[in-house]
C-alpha cells in the first residue's frame, strides 16, 4: 500500500481498522483522499471513465453526463488526480483520465476489517 497516491496522498501502511491506532500524518493523508470520494460529482467522475468503452476518458467526455461546465469537470478531475485516484495522460491538446485500479483497492483495503478481507489459501 506504499506509495499509492502521490507523495502528497499516500496512503498509510496501516488500516485505521486494523487494532492499531493510526498515526496522525496517516490520518490526515487518508482523509484527504476520502475527501477526493466524499462529492457526488467526482463519484459520478470515477463510475463514468470506468465504464467508458476503454476505461478512460476526457474532459469533453464527462461535461455531458455530468451536467456541469468544463471548468467545474476540470476542477474534480484534477482532485481525483492530486488524490491519487486518477491518472492523467495527455495527448495533444487532449488530456484522458483513467483510474488508478492499485489505489481504489488500497483504500478499499485500508476500509476492510481484517477479519472480513480475503484470506489467501497456500498449498
Amino acid at each position: 500500500m506504499q506509495g499509492v497516491g502521490t507523495a502528497k496522498t499516500a496512503m498509510p501502511a496501516i488500516s485505521p481498522l486494523a487494532g492499531e491506532p493510526i498515526k496522525r500524518a496517516d490520518a490526515e493523508r487518508l482523509a484527504g483522499v476520502l475527501k477526493a470520494f466524499a462529492d457526488p460529482a467526482r463519484l459520478r467522475l470515477l463510475s463514468l471513465i470506468q465504464s467508458a468503452p476503454e476505461g478512460e476518458a476526457s474532459v469533453t467526455d464527462l461535461t455531458a453526463p455530468l451536467g456541469l461546465s468544463q471548468p467545474t469537470v476540470s476542477h474534480h478531475l484534477r482532485i481525483l488526480t492530486d488524490a491519487g485516484l486518477l491518472e492523467r495522460e495527455k495527448r495533444g491538446v487532449w488530456a484522458y483520465y483513467r483510474l488508478v485500479p492499485s489505489a481504489i483497492a488500497a483504500i478499499a483495503d485500508l476500509l476492510t476489517p481484517p477479519r472480513k478481507r480475503a484470506t489467501k489459501r497456500t498449498r
